[in-house]
């Protein structure tokens, strides 16, 4: 079966054909990140009007370039997100299955970042306990199944890519300050790679619950900062970094020792972190457990994750009941 995927959720433009949900025929991503590094950020309006340019152009591409012709349906991601950019993508997946009489369904964002991890000749076997990490979005899910998922934790506040962003942009570090921290994370341990870091804390680390916050991690880098203007900024880098890895990794692997999974997934843009990569392989391996996580362009906002979500989760609406839902959360139901 094949799927054709749309995705509009933030300041990507992506369409992608998938077929059986586990091959990826063809993928095509417009970003419009480089107009946002110019501002700091992502301007709501800006981004939707970008949106506009590249939505046809996208879509063109990935059925023009693909190797197959012909769809069977269509996904498309409904929330969360921006509203004016899911608009985009909701209103053109609505045309095009009009047009073509093909069957469409609605598609959860953040359940589709877990779906990285099933566009592989080998998936993960079930249950998975699976961390979403994103701007946004801090999700700790046991999947027992295709559509069958039990949310078990997540943010009270900041989300980790929030608290990677936040705190980056108090060092005075570049938009995304994921990456950038990163790399300033990557340079201090390179030349300093048995130093301790302890600086800061690690906030609900020891709490009996799955639950995540770091708005206080934030707090305390500005503190620091304000008392400490010559400390090495990629040291402080390097800091802030485990910081947010050593509280992922207390809470997901809390969560491994009560639930017991077969699979360990790791999804979301915030997958992408290459010290948060090593670290969950590396104690995942310990405990004898499968591991899975996306290569790198798989772990940002991408169609292939939509098709693939679309596939394994068939459950098809009148183009009257697909609306836009900003605030729509990883265990909620259509």
């Amino acid at each position: 079966m094949r799927i054709l995927g749309i995705e509009t959720s933030c300041d990507e433009t992506a369409a992608a054909v998938v077929e059986d949900g586990v091959k990826i025929v063809f993928s095509v991503v417009a970003s419009s990140a480089e107009m946002h590094i110019k501002t700091g950020g992502i301007i709501p309006e800006k981004a939707a009007r970008e949106q506009l340019k590249s939505i046809i152009p996208v879509i063109d591409e990935a059925l023009k370039e693909s190797p197959i012709k012909t769809i069977d349906a269509i996904g498309v991601t409904v929330g969360p997100g921006l509203i004016g950019s899911l608009l985009v993508g909701i209103e053109a997946a609505k045309t095009l299955a009009y047009a073509f009489q093909k069957p469409i369904i609605p598609v959860n964002h953040l359940v589709a970042h877990i779906y990285a991890n099933f566009l592989s000749d080998t998936p993960p076997q079930f249950p998975c306990l699976c961390l979403v990490v994103s701007g946004g979005h801090s999700d700790i899910v046991l999947m027992k199944g295709h559509g069958d998922l039990e949310w078990i934790g997540g943010t009270r506040d900041d989300a980790a890519g929030e608290a990677f962003d936040k705190t980056a942009r108090l060092l005075g570090l570049p938009y995304p300050g994921g990456p950038a921290i990163g790399l300033g994370a990557k340079t201090f341990m390179d030349k300093n790679p048995d130093f301790k870091l302890t600086l800061f804390p690690r906030p609900m680390i020891t709490d009996d619950n799955f639950d995540f916050s770091f708005s206080g991690l934030k707090t305390a880098v500005l503190r620091y900062t304000e008392n400490n203007k010559d400390t090495d900024i990629n040291q402080l880098c390097a800091e802030v970094q485990q910081a947010i890895v050593d509280v992922l990794i207390a809470k997901t692997f809390k969560a491994i020792n009560k639930y017991k999974p077969q699979s360990l997934l790791l999804a979301g843009g915030v997958a992408a972190n290459l010290h948060l990569r090593e670290s969950f392989a590396k104690k995942a391996k310990e405990l004898d457990l499968g591991f899975y996580c996306p290569p790198l362009p798989l772990c940002t906002d991408n169609a292939a994750t939509i098709a693939s979500c679309t596939f394994f989760n068939q459950k098809t609406f009148s183009l009257k009941d697909i609306e836009a839902n900003p605030e729509l959360t990883i265990n909620d139901a259509f």
